[in-house]
């Protein structure tokens, strides 16, 4: 009888210790696409000790449960997963463990995984045993459908602004820990995560982006994002200070240039009125004058010859000139050949 009581009493105190120091916490509900993957983060708290033949003893997890759809989940309550079954449908994963950890993995999710889940802990010691019974965690499954993407704003961004944009289902149901690939203009990112965050955007930035989820590989409709140019008067007023230089140093060079061919025009003219060669000019080359009485300087014996000579060939048809219109004809020539 003493020792009846004595259970009793424990068992009361197992009770009033699950109700106080044992507990089993979910994720919020959720939905989950069809055919992508889920986890379902769950944490448990276990009672610590227990009392055995007067001594103090640990209390050891030795099976976890998880069911759909049963508030009390043990016995022979269906399970989607049992820690003592090696026949546990291969789609469920208990990634969690006998301390605390009671997360349960669902891939290739299925319209039969819609339900409400709980999750059960089995102690040594069986008043110890504990199922989180509210709220569960309800999962429902969602076709695939149709992916945008929503900006927290969508005033014109400049260099420097933030924005971030969120890949969602067009569908009220919230996701969790999903799986995300990011691209801009055709080429993927390395965010992997639901929301895509700028702190300070920049020109690189512009672009088309979408989204997907890499279970299923539903595709978003493009987003645009545009970062405007720099205006003048930004970065300090120095917006447009290289290209003032450029202009300025080009219109000096033309300068430069036009004076230089002004001098080298005047240059040149000044050395004609001289008939001096201009800067950097030949000297023109003039033919010399062509001077026949060289010839009868050096030789008048020759040239009365051809003289009297050419007399006598214009004899037979003209009357011969007088002997003295002939040696007024050599003078006359030496007279010119010496002026």
């Amino acid at each position: 009888m003493e020792v009846l009581d004595r259970n009793i009493l424990w068992s009361f105190m197992f009770l009033l210790a699950g109700a106080v120091g044992q507990s089993v916490n979910y994720l919020v509900p959720g939905c989950a696409v069809k055919g992508s993957t889920v986890n379902l983060p769950c944490t448990f708290t276990p009672v610590k000790s227990d009392m055995d033949n007067g001594r103090e003893g640990l209390i050891e997890i030795i099976r976890v449960v998880w069911c759909r759809n049963h508030e009390i989940c043990q016995g022979g309550t269906p399970s989607v997963y049992d820690s003592d079954l090696t026949t546990n449908n291969p789609r469920y994963r208990y990634l969690g463990d006998m301390k605390g950890n009671c997360t349960l993995q669902i891939t290739d999710v299925q319209k039969e995984d819609e339900g409400t889940l709980r999750f059960r802990m089995e102690a040594n010691y069986k008043e110890a045993s504990f199922t989180g019974r509210q709220p569960g965690v309800k999962v429902t499954v969602t076709d695939q459908t149709p992916m945008k993407i929503e900006s927290s704003s969508d005033r014109e961004f400049k260099k420097g602004d933030s924005v971030t944009l969120n890949c969602t289902l067009t569908t009220k149901c919230t996701f969790h820990q999903l799986k995300f690939t990011w691209f801009r203009d055709g080429h993927a990112l390395s965010e992997s995560g639901p929301t895509l965050q700028f702190a300070a955007l920049a020109a690189k930035d512009s672009g088309n982006y979408t989204c997907e989820f890499k279970d299923v590989g539903t595709l978003s409709l493009p987003k645009s994002l545009y970062v405007k140019a720099e205006e003048a008067g930004e970065n300090g007023g120095h917006g447009y200070l290289y290209p003032t230089v450029a202009v300025v140093f080009g219109v000096l060079l033309l300068v430069f240039a036009l004076i230089l061919v002004f001098i080298k025009r005047k240059q040149a003219a000044a050395a004609a009125d001289k008939g001096q060669p201009a800067m950097g000019g030949e000297v023109e080359q003039k033919p010399p004058d062509i001077i026949y009485s060289n010839v009868l300087q050096q030789e008048p014996s020759r040239a009365v010859e051809d003289v009297s000579y050419s007399s006598v060939q214009f004899k037979h048809k003209n009357q011969a000139r007088p002997a003295e219109a002939a040696e007024d004809a050599i003078i006359y020539s030496s007279v010119v050949s010496r002026g």
